[in-house]
């Protein structure tokens, strides 16, 4: 099935021209000035719309468990949202189970997209339970197409390990060709901190933030970098990164010449920690908002929003991870504590930076392209196939409409949670088609994939920027 792409405007992380784009069964196969039809199965006029990459979004969390519930979407709900924001590609978070091993964690997540997704995927795996046994997993990952670990310093009942774990992990990772990154806030004192909390009977959402406070996410931060330069200078990628103080660590990593590199998620951009407190109607409203890292100040936006400008970001993420409103998070009605942590967005992605960063002249649309494709893909071993469009690579396209208006709303969204934290906001930027591997999987308000569509991506090394 040959597809010819024609008069779109073609934006890559280094350059944006009008042309014509030909795709052969799943690859991009020539781009090039009025490029001949009469070959073609299909000719689509693209003419007004930006012809982009695939989003890559290397920070998702479907069907994942978390003291005794489960997020809600899994991989067909959360591949839908997704393919209807224009993400082709997505890495999720398999996590080892205590006394179990890597391998296992990782086959384990293969069976929750099994027959389901309808976009690629991937997967990292988190390290909960470091035995010599699992230390020697981690240099045989790359050969299951794993080439990335996490280990979480927060959240002390369940995922978080210690200063060793963390830097012997580190040291393999160095010599085995796969990244490390870290969740990191000091998740000990803010253990100190919640119970004081709970003691003086402050249950409400707002203290999830209090009791997560910036300064704990700099200091974890800072340790991860050093401990990651002592362990043979490991490349080290700091998920969801929010605040000034932790984006001080990296720049001056990075200044110092270390291969250090950080994210931060849509979400951070937008809102703060005011959006804790709810509504006057609804105070509890507010738990809609509880991720981890919290959200922070204005200026931790605006920091943020620069960041992504200069390159001290490398690239936007979701950290999706959907708990429903009226069931999930009501479990925490009572204490802060027990609202399931996580918040939604593997859908918004795109067009919220589209709408606040491109049109509003922060960002130019290849670096828009750059943040939520390029980089993720050579970051994550999966450039030039994924992340750009050059001949050979995947046909993962969205054509774009820069100037589509629509209004965000759970009432309209792709993903099965019940609640959208952009309600009500009218963005330009839309997806008018969009391709997985030369087949359309969107095509304007319809689902075209079939579940089980998707294909595991078997990445390589990461490619250090």
């Amino acid at each position: 099935m040959k597809t010819l792409i024609k008069n779109g405007r073609i934006v890559t992380a280094a350059d944006e021209y009008v042309a014509d784009l030909l795709i052969d069964g799943e690859k991009i196969v020539l781009i090039g000035a009025h490029l001949d039809e009469s070959g073609a199965d299909q000719v689509i006029d693209a003419a007004g719309l930006y012809v982009l990459p695939g989003g890559v979004d290397v920070h998702t969390h479907l069907a994942m468990p978390w003291r005794g519930v489960e997020t809600c979407d899994d991989f067909f709900t959360g591949h839908r949202a997704a393919a209807f924001g224009g993400t082709t590609t997505h890495v999720d978070f398999s996590i080892q189970a205590k006394g179990g091993t890597l391998h296992e964690a990782v086959e384990t997540w293969h069976a929750k997209a099994n027959g389901k997704a309808v976009i690629d995927y991937s997967f990292h795996v988190a390290i909960t339970d470091l035995t010599d046994s699992v230390m020697a997993e981690i240099a045989e990952l790359p050969k299951i197409g794993v080439t990335s670990i996490k280990m979480f310093m927060a959240y002390k009942d369940s995922l978080q390990v210690d200063d060793m774990t963390l830097f012997k992990s580190m040291q393999v990772a160095a010599k085995s060709g796969v990244l490390s990154l870290v969740h990191a806030e000091n998740g000990d004192a803010i253990e100190v901190l919640i119970a004081e909390a709970i003691t003086a009977g402050n249950h409400a959402p707002i203290y999830h933030a209090l009791t997560r406070p910036p300064e704990l996410e700099t200091e974890a931060t800072s340790r991860a970098i050093w401990l990651a330069q002592v362990a043979g200078d490991a490349p080290l990628f700091v998920v969801h990164c929010t605040c000034e103080g932790a984006l001080a660590a990296v720049s001056a990593a990075r200044l110092r010449g270390q291969h250090v590199y950080a994210e931060t998620c849509t979400q951070y951009l937008f809102f703060t920690k005011d959006a804790l407190n709810g509504t006057a109607d609804d105070p509890f409203d507010g738990a809609k908002y509880i991720c981890s890292p919290p959200l922070r100040e204005t200026s931790d936006s605006a920091a943020l929003w620069r960041a992504l400008r200069t390159g001290d970001i490398t690239s936007l993420s979701t950290d999706h991870c959907p708990f429903t409103y009226a069931e999930q998070k009501a479990l925490g009605r009572d204490s802060f504590a027990k609202v399931p942590n996580g918040a939604p967005g593997i859908e918004d992605r795109l067009y919220m930076l589209w709408n606040d960063g491109v049109l509003s002249g922060r960002l130019t649309p290849s670096r828009f392209v750059e943040l939520v494709a390029t980089n993720p893909a050579k970051m994550f071993g999966m450039y030039p196939r994924k992340g750009t469009l050059a001949i050979g690579s995947d046909a993962d396209i969205v054509l774009w409409d820069g100037a589509a208006e629509h209004v965000v709303s759970a009432a309209t969204h792709h993903s099965a949670i019940d609640y959208n934290l952009f309600e009500g906001r009218t963005v330009q930027g839309k997806p008018v088609k969009v391709f997985v591997r030369g087949q359309l999987v969107v095509d304007g308000d319809n689902l075209m994939a079939e579940k089980g569509s998707g294909a595991f991506i078997h990445r390589a090394s990461p490619l250090l920027l």
